[in-house]
């Protein structure tokens, strides 16, 4: 995936081979990710949080090039700020995830970014929209990056519309938990935010906060 074995790490793009995911519940959303990011066949950072703040009560998750995704990110916070001072008020979720997915496809032959967008606002409440090759979609949860092919089962058979906030923490937690044991591209800690009317919650949930699957 990240190029021949021989290859100097050095050399080599730094990746967010990662996990994210968001979803919606009664009130708000949760986002998070997984915290590994690669070079070449070496983990170069295992603790980068991929979960970045665009406005206070909207955040997106982070997957392709570390340092494009992060550009995207920094370039969208710059313009909502722009915005939110020329209309007097907090932005739309959807505007986020517009000028995201505008950014991103007008310079898709030189950035490999691909993001979710997810927010609060005080028009449609919890929102999480996908950006992918110029696409704009809502849908009541969203899964990226190498981790997602694992855990499409899960997520196709857990989900469920209206969960409650706790439903969806234990939702995105344990699909982060699931594809870090299967894919050797996410790893590290979980970073998840949550978003409601309140505003922005974050947490770090370690090795020992997590639910054990696989154990006897």
């Amino acid at each position: 995936m990240f190029g021949a074995e021989d290859q100097d790490s050095s050399s080599c793009e730094v990746l967010t081979g990662t996990t994210i995911v968001a979803v919606e519940f009664n009130g708000g959303v949760v986002i998070a990710s997984d915290s590994r990011c690669s070079a070449g066949q070496s983990v170069v950072n295992r603790v980068f949080n991929k979960v970045y703040p665009l406005h206070k009560r909207i955040y997106c998750a982070l997957s392709g090039s570390a340092a494009d995704a992060q550009a995207v990110a920094d370039l969208v916070h710059y313009q909502l700020e722009l915005h939110c001072e020329n209309i007097g008020e907090d932005p739309r979720v959807l505007t986020a995830a517009s000028l995201t997915k505008n950014v991103t496809y007008t310079n898709r032959d030189n950035l490999s970014a691909h993001m979710l967008i997810a927010g609060w606002d005080s028009k449609k409440g919890g929102q999480v929209y996908g950006t992918l090759d110029g696409s704009l979609t809502r849908h009541p949860f969203f899964v990226g990056g190498s981790g997602s092919s694992y855990i499409y089962g899960y997520v196709d058979s857990v989900f469920h519309p209206g969960m409650s906030r706790k439903e969806g923490v234990q939702f995105c937690t344990n699909v982060i938990t699931l594809a870090m044991a299967r894919d050797g591209s996410s790893g590290g800690v979980i970073f998840l935010t949550i978003l409601s009317e309140a505003g922005a919650e974050s947490l770090i949930l370690r090795d020992k906060d997590l639910p054990r699957f696989y154990d006897e």
